[in-house]
C-alpha cells in the first residue's frame, strides 16, 4: 500500500486508535513464500460488553499470493454469549467483506483487504459498534466503515459518511452528541483538516463539530490472542 503507517508500536494505514493487526500482515509479507503457509490466521483481543454478558472478537485470515497484490485479508466477526456459549457472527454489508471459512469465498476478490476489529460497546451493551477497514494491496483506497449491531435484533447495519467529499474515513467510537450514532474523522488526503461526521444506521450523516468518541466495554487479551497456526 502507499500509505505511510505512524511510527508507534501498533501501526495502522489510517492512524486509527482501534489499529488493525498491520505489523502480523507486513511479518507475514515478509517472510519467504515457500516458508509461509499458503493460509494464516490471526485472533483479535475479546471486546467484553459492560454487563459482562457477551464478548465480540475477530478471526481474520490472510491467504498469501504471488505476487503480493493478489493477496487477500478477510475476517470473521463473533458476538458470543459467555454463559451460554451460544455465537452470532457479524458479516458487514460492504463491498470486500465475506465469510472467509464459506469454501471459495477468497477466490473471487484478490487483493482486498478486509478486517473488522471490535470497537465498543454501548453503554447499556445493547449494541455493539465494530471498525470495517477495507482496502487494496498496491494502491492507495483504504476506509473504515462502521457495523452497527444491535443485540435484541441480532441484526446489523453498515454504514459510512454519506453526501460528503472524502477519500478516507477513520472511525473514532460513538457519538457524544448522537448517542447511537457512529462518529467518524473523513477528509481528503492532503487536506486539513479533516472533519467529524456523525453516522446514524441508516446512513444519514450530520457534520459534528467539537464531538468527541465515546465507548464502552473491557478488552480481555487471553494467550490465545494474536497470529494463529
Amino acid at each position: 500500500m502507499t500509505f505511510s503507517p505512524p511510527a508507534s508500536a501498533q501501526l495502522d494505514p489510517l492512524n486509527s486508535p482501534y489499529p488493525i493487526p498491520w505489523n502480523w500482515i507486513l511479518a507475514v509479507l515478509a517472510e519467504k513464500p515457500s516458508a509461509t503457509p499458503q493460509f494464516c490466521y490471526y485472533r483479535s483481543p475479546s471486546l467484553i460488553s459492560p454487563d459482562g454478558a457477551y464478548a465480540a472478537y475477530s478471526r481474520i485470515q490472510f491467504q498469501r499470493a504471488e505476487p503480493f497484490v493478489l493477496s487477500r485479508v478477510a475476517s470473521i466477526l463473533f458476538v458470543e454469549h459467555l454463559s451460554s456459549g451460544r455465537l452470532h457472527t457479524i458479516t458487514p454489508a460492504a463491498p470486500f467483506a465475506d465469510n472467509p471459512f464459506v469454501a471459495d469465498a477468497m477466490v473471487d476478490q484478490p487483493g482486498t483487504i478486509a478486517i473488522s476489529i471490535p470497537v465498543g460497546w454501548s453503554e447499556n451493551g445493547d449494541q455493539l459498534l465494530v471498525r470495517e477497514f477495507e482496502s487494496l494491496f498496491g494502491s492507495s483506497l483504504a476506509s473504515d466503515f462502521a457495523v452497527i449491531w444491535d443485540r435484541s435484533s441480532n441484526r446489523a447495519y453498515t454504514v459510512a459518511p454519506t453526501q460528503v467529499c472524502y477519500s478516507n474515513a477513520v472511525l473514532l467510537g460513538w457519538s457524544q452528541r448522537y448517542p447511537s450514532q457512529a462518529l467518524f474523522r473523513a477528509g481528503n488526503l492532503g487536506d486539513d483538516p479533516w472533519l467529524l461526521y456523525a453516522v446514524d444506521r441508516h446512513g444519514h450523516t450530520t457534520q459534528a463539530t467539537n464531538d468527541r468518541p465515546l465507548v464502552f466495554g473491557k478488552v480481555d487479551s487471553h494467550a490465545w490472542v494474536g497470529p494463529q497456526s
